[in-house]
């Protein structure tokens, strides 16, 4: 790289907005990548660019102005811990929590602070991951056995895993199935799309919930699980996620992220027989912009 605050724009990331392309390559919540643009401290080639403009392959993008301290790594928001037996636990994953780390993120990741947690008693082993912006339940096994088991039973679509969504526009049905094969946008890498070299078959339930000004509230549940699988099937249809800038997504006022929240998991446990259902409230960064809709 030309040098700590300069970035040169690969061919994966052409036509991605500047705010979020930022984000991910600093490590910043995307809310403070597009005030840097605004203030006029980002420049694109030399000169300062919007938040929304979009990128081409080979410009150098120039951050003129990082933000003090708080910029290089926060500390990171902490899971909360729903449930837990000598086998695995369920979390309440906070979002800007990556669970891996991943190019782009400074910071602490989720498997990092439940190793902590754990003194070394155990290794943490997630079963399923979570984006970073979205917020809510998953598993995590305490050895890779276990984890195995887990992934079986999410593979045999035995783990009833259901989130709620706030999507743009009002859908034709109150009820219905997205069933699209997903697989890398051969434009924007970073993005999965229906129109693919590589498609995986990817099916999404959803039920309304309720209109509101202009958004529909959905329940999604899925039943396969692929990378961004809620986001690409409802940008699909022509409906993105309010807040998903990655794929279009409407800004919402006071909405900080995509509006997607993990609110239900359910299954027997295989090493018990145990049904076991567990439930996440939406939490207040989504809540409080949903609550000012209506």
């Amino acid at each position: 790289m030309p040098g700590p605050a300069e970035r040169v724009v690969a061919d994966g990331s052409a036509g991605r907005r500047l705010d979020a392309w930022l984000a991910d390559e600093l490590g910043l919540p995307r809310d403070r990548a597009a005030a840097l643009a605004q203030r006029g401290a980002v420049l694109v080639d030399g000169r300062p660019a919007a938040k929304s403009a979009r990128l081409r392959p080979g410009q150098v993008v120039t951050v003129a102005e990082l933000p003090p301290e708080e910029t290089d790594v926060q500390p990171p928001p902490e899971p909360g811990i729903v449930w837990e037996d000598d086998r695995m636990l369920v979390i309440d994953k906070p979002a800007r929590l990556v669970v891996h780390p991943a190019p782009g993120h400074r910071g602490t990741t989720l498997v990092e602070l439940l190793s902590e947690r754990t003194g070394g008693a155990w290794d943490p082993w997630p079963v399923h991951r979570l984006d970073r912006d979205t917020s809510g339940l998953m598993l995590v096994a305490k050895a890779e056995p276990a984890q195995l088991q887990l992934q079986d039973a999410l593979r045999r679509r035995e783990i009833e895993r259901e989130y709620t969504a706030l999507v743009a526009g009002r859908l034709e049905s109150r009820t219905g199935t997205i069933d699209a094969p997903l697989g890398r946008d051969p434009r924007r890498r970073t993005r999965m799309s229906t129109t693919t070299d590589k498609p995986r078959a990817a099916r999404t339930h959803f039920e309304v919930e309720g209109e509101i000004n202009g958004y529909t509230l959905v329940r999604v549940r899925l039943e396969t699980g692929r990378t961004h699988q809620i986001r690409a099937h409802f940008a699909a249809i022509g409906h993105p996620v309010a807040g998903d800038r990655e794929y279009g997504g409407p800004e919402l006022p006071g909405l900080g992220r995509q509006f997607l929240h993990s609110s239900r998991l359910a299954l027997t446990l295989p090493w018990s027989g145990e049904r076991r259902e567990w439930r996440s409230e939406l939490p207040a960064d989504l809540a409080t912009p949903l609550g000012k809709l209506s």
